[in-house]
């Protein structure tokens, strides 16, 4: 009775540090998705800002520093609607992340009722057969 208790204690075990392996793999993989993409966010962004100044350098009358004026007004909402764009891809990978996590847990769960109600079951299965 006792092996079998200790059997069963050690699958359980190694049921659930598989299971935080797994949870711990979803995790990272949802944090590199998230990183690529702010990364290309702030690449972009970067590149844009860099142009504007490269342009701003080369103003030299007052025509010049309206269609400078204009462009950064431009590029001040392409880069805010990009920045939402990439902030509603953040929140999706994320909520991918979380049901995904919390699908493993209904896993888990699962397995713990069942891991429990077999050796119960053999035990009430035992009492009424003697």
């Amino acid at each position: 009775m006792t092996q079998q208790l200790n059997n069963q204690i050690f699958a359980y075990a190694k049921q659930l540090s598989d299971n935080a392996f797994k949870a711990h793999a979803l995790t990272i993989k949802g944090l590199e998705q998230v990183a690529e993409l702010q990364l290309a966010a702030f690449e972009k962004q970067t590149q844009a800002t860099a142009d504007f100044i490269a342009q701003a350098a080369e103003v030299r009358d007052i025509d010049a520093l309206r269609g400078l004026w204009e462009k950064g007004t431009s590029l001040s909402r392409e880069q805010a609607e990009h920045a939402v764009a990439v902030t509603k891809e953040v929140v999706a990978v994320t909520q991918k992340t979380a049901e995904s996590l919390n699908a493993l847990l209904q896993e888990q769960q699962k397995a713990a009722n069942e891991a429990v109600a077999a050796p119960v079951a053999a035990i009430k299965k035992a009492a009424t057969g003697k």
